[in-house]
């Protein structure tokens, strides 16, 4: 497909992916801003910058962007967001969704063992900011989506589920808990592509970070490494000595087993 110079990227990007639909180019532009970067901890974001640090290829910097968005743990929380939605439309069957029913489903789904995905991340306290963006875009455009109202509900019943649990430092919805979704409604339905158009996001970012980090001619990346016995001297300084540790420990041992032994 030949590029139209009165398109700007994103809209050329739906055009080349057979979507013509204002909406669609509205939503891949807030899309692909709001996955392009996100600070540089994460671990596409990371791999990225230490890659183009060595002064190597941008091209093999972002493929090791890219390599990274392919782990399960990274790349693949919308996709594991959109089926969980799907499958709670599923359960409905046509009935009535309601708050009772979300609690039930979310709470059966965390006495299984498994994680509500698309809630909690690892900096954040508050409801995603980029998660809130794409919120809006969904009610601004289509509030009466049944993955939508699905959303809407989820967004008020599960937080509290997961903070009763006592184990999650942040209950609130990330990106990945809207994401899919969005794609889903226009009509991008392969869940597996979605990681895709997360790495090209993230190349908008990455890449603009490289040219920056070269023309203020940042260092080669270099984390320092700990050995043990400075590892040691940290902990001793800064909690308690390990010999100290040890015989607390032993302590509790004698108390266990003397415990069962009563018992």
């Amino acid at each position: 497909m030949n590029l139209d110079i009165d398109f700007d990227w994103s809209a050329n990007f739906a055009k080349l992916i057979g979507f013509e639909n204002d909406e669609v180019k509205d939503l891949l532009r807030l899309y692909f801003l709001l996955h392009s970067d996100h600070e540089g901890g994460n671990a596409s974001a990371h791999v990225s910058h230490l890659i183009g640090s060595t002064l190597g290829n941008p091209y093999l910097s972002f493929s090791g962007c890219a390599i990274a968005l392919s782990g399960p743990l990274h790349g693949l929380a919308n996709q594991e967001c959109l089926k969980f939605l799907l499958d709670i439309k599923k359960k409905l069957d046509g009935k009535e969704l309601t708050y009772g029913f979300i609690e039930k489903y979310a709470k059966d789904f965390l006495n299984s063992g498994r994680v509500i995905p698309g809630y909690g991340h690892a900096v954040l306290r508050v409801p995603d900011p980029r998660f809130l963006a794409l919120r809006n875009f969904a009610l601004a455009h289509f509030p009466n989506d049944p993955i939508v109202q699905i959303l809407e509900m989820c967004y008020k019943v599960i937080p509290g589920i997961l903070s009763a649990t006592g184990k999650v430092k942040n209950p609130y919805p990330n990106v990945d808990c809207y994401s899919g979704s969005l794609l889903h409604h226009y009509g991008i339905k392969y869940p597996e592509y979605y990681t895709v158009l997360f790495a090209l996001s993230r190349s908008i970012g990455v890449m603009s970070q490289l040219v920056l980090s070269r023309g203020l001619m940042y260092p080669l990346e270099r984390p320092k490494s700990v050995d043990v016995h400075n590892l040691k001297k940290i902990c001793e300084r800064n909690y308690v000595k390990i010999e100290e540790f040890e015989r607390v420990k032993t302590i509790l041992q004698i108390s266990s087993t003397v415990a069962a032994a009563r018992v």
